[in-house]
């Protein structure tokens, strides 16, 4: 009897762990979001192939021009990037995106200002609670480990075609040849430690690099990546 009903099932839910680029608008200029999002795009042409984005309004909730959603959504899809929700805004800008079949979503909790200022005030007084997720095997092409809450430690190399994600700090005691994503639930203060690296993409609380932005470093000493003003850093200790 349970065997007919299993055959019977056409579909099963089952949680899962995305990594979804997050798109904040900083000015509601329909000219320079263009002319950024094409330059960003001639550089790094491949990156957004199938990429799904969600839209974040916040930082224009108080402006009162009018979003032309139909150009953003347009120039997103005609560069293989898929939006999938708008976040933030006021009740017009809310409003007006309704039209368009997108869902309204909630500001992720890692984001908010008071959740970042809450690590800082942890890891100054140096009694941050962090779980680390420890592997010793190879992380090899198509595999994608995440290290919840806490950080990663790798024993051994990342191949290219491997993701590894995690919402503090990634320690790589060998080469980083995939990609690697710390900080990714929003903490800024996150860094990615390695002995080589040659990585497809690395990125810190949503900033990123490609392969082509890393600059070459000395063989022997360990490799770290930081966010410091808001812009990726690079070098050895």
């Amino acid at each position: 009897m349970n065997d007919t009903k299993a055959n019977l099932k056409a579909f099963q839910l089952k949680g899962s762990v995305l990594t979804i680029t997050v798109l904040e608008l900083l000015k509601a200029d329909m000219s320079a979001i263009r002319s950024q999002f094409l330059s960003l795009v001639k550089q790094t042409p491949d990156l957004f192939r199938g990429m799904p984005l969600i839209i974040d309004l916040k930082k224009i909730q108080s402006v009162t021009t009018p979003l032309d959603y139909p150009i953003i959504f347009e120039l997103l899809r005609e560069h293989g990037l898929v939006p999938v929700g708008i976040r933030g805004g006021n009740p017009e800008q809310q409003e007006a995106v309704k039209t368009f079949g997108l869902p309204l979503l909630a500001a992720t909790r890692g984001e908010r200002t008071s959740k970042v200022d809450s690590v800082v005030s942890e890891e100054s007084s140096g009694t941050r609670n962090v779980t680390t997720k420890l592997v010793t095997q190879q992380v090899r092409s198509g595999q994608q480990i995440y290290a919840r809450g806490g950080d990663l430690v790798i024993l051994n190399s990342v191949s290219p075609g491997a993701e590894v994600l995690a919402d503090g700090n990634i320690h790589i005691y060998g080469s980083l040849r995939g990609r690697a994503l710390a900080g990714v639930n929003g903490d800024k203060h996150a860094r990615i430690f390695c002995k080589q690296i040659d990585a497809e993409l690395v990125s810190i609380a949503g900033h990123y690099w490609v392969n082509e932005d890393l600059a070459p470093m000395p063989d022997g000493q360990t490799i770290q990546i930081y966010l410091d003003e808001e812009r990726l850093h690079m070098g050895t200790f």
